[in-house]
């Protein structure tokens, strides 16, 4: 190595020869440029799969609807041709002019009752928009950490009972802009199920403004304080379920990863826990962020409010998500069928209406922990102001996650890539001792994965009734299955598998397109960005507001003014109140083959198309500008400090592991629920699934029979974390080493018929299972056992 002095000596370089200088500049210079090279190709390929994938949606779905559209309106100029050649067009006309006229005062009149509703809901605080009564059990505001969630207890409607010995449920309400009530707002909804099972049914809900200091901590501080009285409340019950629908879907998981004694199942409906996640050509609104800026908006929103984040605000995205059915087909709907919808839609818009709000705390954390930074998916969340780690890993209450195809808000890749975000292998699931099972339906959206009948009668309602057989599961990832439907005597049943998957199954969501980089951007920008906002602008936008201007903000919100102005406060609406009435007494509908009908359904498909079509070309550009600004080659240096990489831990590294070398070394340790626990291991294990009525088999042996009856819950888990551990990394010597944990004929006898007890009949085994059982009778002594009805530790 040269010195200093003759490094900078300029002799040096004029005498170097030139080839030698060009060698040090290609060898330096090139591979950053093949570098860049690359990563351009890579952004130019996702630029062009998103843009043919939009454009091949677009022209498939759109050439279809135009061709109905074609053909309704060449049927609909025959019709009228018809009608003129009949000599009754201008009756027909005059019909039709009169009802729309009628359903157009009864409209105005049924949104000047919208209006009303919303100034009386706005003026009582927003409270829960429920079928049933209800009575508060329990107020955070009294809690050392004080806030304004509370835990109220449903009143069963008259004729249903409920069983206080049955395992409570307790849905948690998203505070995701509305106020509470998705739920629990009618019969058939979770609340309703859960009734119909004779559980009793608990919801946590929210008062409209939060109380001062309020951090996202203090809520789940709440949550699990209201759970913890549930269960004093219930003691003879099992452990509550608690329900998370979208947003309370990742606030139940912070609950519960820092509460590890609350190990009852949680239901994860429609919940975004990795928001970034999606594919290329879809999910637009992940995108929105590194549009349109990341938390320093929330911020400055915030402090518009007076520190207070208006959840008006994420009422109008989601409406703009989808603005063909949330800002004109809705209204279309109440116009065409205003006569029978009016109900309906007054009781839907009552929840809808009533906007919640946020200290700018709370939206700041859930913004730079989930919707930009996605450090909850990547298990780097830690809480405010105590600093506390929200360590997904250790939660040991099995997780049920719903997801959706036809969900645009959370599609099924933010419902689940944070399972293969978080943990190394399904191995590591299976070993931690966790239980996680998803489904996801093939069409329902958003909202209908919480509040759809069908959902509910279907779905919810088999996993209410397969909750004690789940909780028996042995530890894994899986997916149910609901599948046979039957028919019998107008009842409809269904046929219930949990099959074990792989991470591999979770990816087949994806379409392989690793689009993480300039998420990582977004979210290094949006850090500098708030930084800047808090430093330089913060301080005089603070002092630039007032109370009255920040209840000013939120009063001419747009959301609020299209429901107040429209009010009874509005003296253009009052006299609709009368006219409405006049017009109900007199109510003259048109027939129902005037085919200016027709006319008039064909006119609003084609304004939907159209908006449709908009729609579709906004989300395309919002798709392509976000890849050309944060997927560029200078982005991938600019985020490469904020990407997660890390190395996927094998099932040999995991071997080595204290709790697991453990587990090894009590291979030939154990007694009569030790071996039988093993034996269940390994069937599962071989067959790669389990069915309802083996799951309810083996339930109740855990449940009913010694000597698992007398065993702890804590002792239960251990043995089944133990024996997964064995027949995970040992599998061939979990089966020679039975004989040494049954040391008695009597207790081989036992062990070998509950083994064969709970796979069923053996006519419905597969032959792997039956192999299994051959093996297990061979290494036992046990002769075969053809069928085995009754449970055999019963009688013991």
């Amino acid at each position: 190595m040269a010195d200093i002095l003759t490094s900078l000596n300029p002799l040096r370089w004029i005498e170097a020869p030139s080839t030698e200088l060009d060698s040090q500049v290609t060898q330096s210079l090139f591979p950053m440029f093949q570098r860049l090279a690359a990563a351009g190709a890579e952004t130019a390929k996702i630029l062009q799969v998103a843009l043919l994938r939009r454009v091949q949606v677009m022209c498939d779905t759109h050439s279809t609807r135009q061709g109905k559209l074609f053909t309704e309106a060449e049927r609909l100029a025959e019709s009228l041709r018809e009608v003129h050649g009949n000599g009754n067009l201008g009756h027909a006309w005059a019909e039709y002019l009169r009802d729309a006229s009628e359903r157009a005062i009864l409209c105005m009149d049924l949104l000047r009752q919208r209006g009303d509703i919303f100034l009386e809901h706005e003026a009582a605080g927003c409270p829960p928009v429920f079928f049933c009564d209800y009575e508060t059990v329990m107020d955070g505001n009294d809690l050392p950490l004080k806030s304004n969630y509370v835990l109220l207890r449903m009143i069963p409607p008259q004729g249903v009972n409920v069983d206080d010995t049955k395992r409570p449920f307790i849905i948690i309400c998203p505070r995701a802009g509305h106020s509470p009530g998705v739920g629990g707002h009618k019969e058939d909804s979770q609340v309703g199920v859960a009734f119909r099972e004779g559980h009793p049914v608990y919801l946590v809900s929210f008062r409209r403004e939060p109380e001062g200091g309020q951090y996202l901590s203090n809520v789940t501080y709440a949550e699990a304080a209201f759970v913890r009285e549930v269960m004093r409340l219930h003691p003879l019950a099992r452990l509550p379920v608690v329900v998370g629908n979208c947003q309370a879907g990742w606030a139940t998981l912070l609950m519960v990863a820092t509460n590890l004694d609350l190990a009852g199942p949680i239901i994860l409906n429609g919940s975004p826990v990795t928001p970034t996640s999606g594919n290329i050509g879809e999910n637009t609104l992940r995108y929105m962020a590194g549009l349109f800026g990341g938390a320093w908006i929330t911020m400055f929103l915030s402090d518009l409010g007076g520190g207070i984040f208006d959840g008006a605000h994420l009422v109008q995205n989601f409406e703009t998500l989808n603005p063909e059915r949330q800002l004109f087909m809705k209204y279309v709907e109440l116009f065409r069928d205003v006569d029978a919808a009016s109900e309906a839609f007054l009781k839907a818009e009552k929840w809808w209406g009533g906007f919640c709000l946020m200290r700018g705390d709370e939206i700041r954390w859930i913004v730079e922990h989930l919707f930009v930074g996605n450090r909850l998916a990547h298990n780097k969340a830690y809480g405010e102001p105590d600093r506390r780690h929200f360590d997904l890993k250790k939660i040991r209450a099995p997780i049920i996650i719903f997801a959706s195809h036809g969900d645009n808000v959370t599609p099924p890749q933010q419902a689940l890539n944070w399972i293969p975000e978080i943990y190394d292998n399904e191995e590591e699931i299976r070993l931690l001792g966790q239980h996680i099972i998803y489904m996801v339906h093939n069409d329902v959206g958003h909202l209908g994965t919480f509040v759809s009948s069908r959902v509910i009668n279907k779905e919810y309602n088999e996993v209410a009734s397969t909750l004690e057989a789940i909780e028996a599961l042995l530890p894994g990832l899986y997916e149910m299955r609901i599948t046979d439907i039957q028919e019998d005597a107008g009842h409809k049943s269904y046929s219930v598998e949990l099959i074990e998957r792989t991470f591999e199954n979770i990816r087949e969501f994806n379409d392989g397109h690793d689009d993480g980089g300039p998420f990582a951007a977004v979210a290094r920008v949006s850090e500098l960005q708030a930084q800047i906002y808090h430093t330089v602008a913060r301080p005089f936008v603070q002092a630039a507001v007032t109370d009255i201007s920040a209840d000013a903000s939120r009063m001419f919100h747009p959301k609020r003014l299209e429901r107040s102005l429209l009010s009874s406060q509005n003296p253009i609406m009052v006299g609709y109140k009368s006219i409405s009435e006049q017009v109900r007494n007199s109510r003259a509908n048109a027939a129902a083959e005037n085919p200016f009908l027709a006319a008039e359904a064909l006119y609003f498909k084609a304004v939907e198309q159209a908006i449709v079509v908009m729609r579709d070309w906004r989300d395309m550009g919002y798709e392509l500008a976000f890849h050309m600004i944060w997927n560029n080659p200078w982005q991938r240096y600019f985020d490469n400090p904020h990407e997660a990489y890390r190395k996927g831990t094998t099932l040999d590294d995991m071997r080595w592991q204290p709790d697991i070398a453990n587990a090894l070394r009590r291979i030939a340790i154990g007694g009569l629920a030790d071996a039988i626990i093993r034996m269940v291991v390994l069937l599962v294990s071989d067959r790669g699934g389990i069915r309802r009525d083996r799951l309810a088999r083996w339930s109740r042996v855990l449940t009913e029979d010694e000597p698992f009856r007398s065993l702890s819950a804590d002792h239960l888990t251990e043995i089944t974390r133990v024996q997964t551990a064995i027949v995970t990394f040992e599998p061939e010597q979990a089966i020679e080493t039975l004989p040494l944990l049954l040391t008695e004929p009597r207790q081989r006898q036992l062990a070998y018929a509950a083994a064969c007890y709970i796979p069923g009949s053996r006519a419905e085994m597969s032959s792997s299972t039956v192999a299994m059982l051959q093996r297990f009778a061979d290494v036992l002594g046990q002769p075969s056992i053809v069928d085995v009805i009754e449970d055999p530790l019963a009688v013991t």
